[in-house]
């Protein structure tokens, strides 16, 4: 009995364990950079997070009717291929990995901006910037190819680490507030919905993350149980703490003075602080997005290699190191990440890592999105009566919360999105040939 009993905790997930995997992955560079990017759009700005918050409420409860039904590993890739089949798979697979790699991308960028803090000569120089990203980029994926536990410890420390500092603006903004400095509510030109599907889907980049906590269902106690709590908490709390960081700094630093700023809040803390404060959050957000960074390089080597497994990429990603790692999976994921910073650089930092935010962040939408259709093929197994009829509410409402967040990412995003899905096709039609012939 005690040999069955620790055989079980070593493997299971209990509800903290898993709402510390999906809080510490939401959370990261997104919150640090968000002030600047939010402050053109005024008060409206701050209301996209409850926006987002409530849609992403929307997506965990759907995701939680999934869970129950489809209790695997995978998340939102499994759901899809159990509900829409192996081709609506692989285009979730798919654009997850580029979720993955495009949120990498700009979490390099977000490095970048606060060690300008320290060092104003890299921001200072495009080139040099590129550089220091693309250095960053590849040491965290050769910590991740020498081996998953490397990257583990790293990821436990980091996480830790990564919610003191929001919790120190949080607590300078009400105690050193001027409420006269907020902003107005629209000072744009745009119309409200169309600033708010905007700001809607700048701030889900923040969000991102949750659904991590569907992924390992195999291991989480009563994962139809545990998952949906997870889930419904995990999107509370980060709801509660980003708000409450976006209200502080708004207290403490104009509109005006946000714009371009590259670092926020180590601007935020050096007014109330000096540059004591300033350093003190500098090195906490270059800590945070170091975790984060290694969080989602280390999902972008793992899903190429799930889906592979599954018969939906190439074999090739199957390809191990030594030690274990799927190092040809890492290698092309990195490949990627540096592609996008040399394509996205000339923008500057502020607007590099606005743009792979959005095609982060619109690559996941998309994974929601599907999520919610593929609901819809459960229900028609489902008896009649007013549970069912809830279901169908919330799939719906899930789906048309994914799709306005997807119209607010703009043209431009949503063309490259849709370009790399393009890309992803002659990936499938391998692997078709490769089943075939098995």
């Amino acid at each position: 009995m005690n040999n069955v009993s620790k055989s079980r905790s070593g493997k299971e997930i209990g509800f903290w364990r898993g709402w510390s995997i999906a809080v510490g992955c939401a959370i990261g560079s997104g919150i640090f950079m968000m002030p600047t990017l939010l402050a053109p759009y005024g008060m409206l700005g701050l209301a996209g997070w409850l926006t987002a918050g409530a849609g992403t409420l929307l997506v965990a409860l759907c995701l939680s009717r999934l869970v129950r039904r489809v209790p695997k590993i995978g998340g939102p890739y499994a759901y899809v291929q159990a509900g829409l089949g192996n081709f609506a798979g692989f285009l979730i697979a798919w654009t997850y990995w580029i979720s993955c790699i495009a949120a990498a991308s700009g979490i390099a960028v977000a490095f970048v901006g606060y060690l300008g803090v320290f060092l104003p000569s890299i921001t200072e120089s495009s080139v040099l910037s590129l550089l220091v990203a693309l250095a960053l980029i590849w040491s965290i994926v050769g910590l991740n190819i020498r081996s998953i536990e490397s990257s583990g410890t790293f990821q436990v420390v980091t996480t830790f680490l990564k919610i003191l500092p929001l919790i120190f603006i949080i607590v300078l903004g009400f105690f050193n507030m001027q409420p006269e400095i907020l902003p107005p509510v629209n000072p744009t030109d745009l119309h409200p919905v169309a600033l708010l599907a905007t700001v809607t889907t700048l701030v889900m980049w923040s969000f991102i993350g949750i659904e991590t906590a569907t992924v390992p269902a195999d291991n989480i106690v009563e994962p139809e149980k545990t998952i949906p709590r997870i889930l419904i908490a995990s999107v509370l709390t980060v709801l509660v703490i980003y708000f409450l960081v976006s209200l502080a700094i708004a207290l403490i630093v104009p509109a005006n003075e946000l714009l371009g700023s590259t670092a926020p809040f180590a601007l935020a803390a050096t007014k109330v602080m000096g540059p004591i404060g300033g350093a003190i959050i500098t090195i906490g957000a270059l800590i945070s997005t170091l975790g984060s960074l290694n969080a989602n390089t280390l999902t972008a080597g793992q899903v190429p290699l799930a889906a592979a497994k599954d018969h939906l990429l190439p074999v090739k990603f199957l390809t191990l190191s030594s030690t274990g790692t799927p190092i040809f999976s890492f290698l092309v994921s990195g490949g990627f990440m540096s592609l996008l910073l040399l394509l996205n650089y000339t923008k500057g930092l502020v607007a590099a890592f606005t743009f792979m935010a959005m095609l982060s962040t619109l690559s996941t939408l998309m994974a929601y999105a599907f999520s919610a259709v593929s609901e819809f093929y459960f229900l028609k197994r489902d008896q009649p009566g007013p549970a069912r009829n809830r279901a169908i509410v919330l799939s719906v409402a899930a789906f048309l919360y994914s799709f306005f967040a997807i119209w607010g990412a703009g043209v431009e995003v949503v063309f490259y999105s849709f370009m790399l899905i393009i890309i992803g096709m002659p990936f499938y039609a391998l692997v078709r040939e490769d089943a075939r012939d098995l």
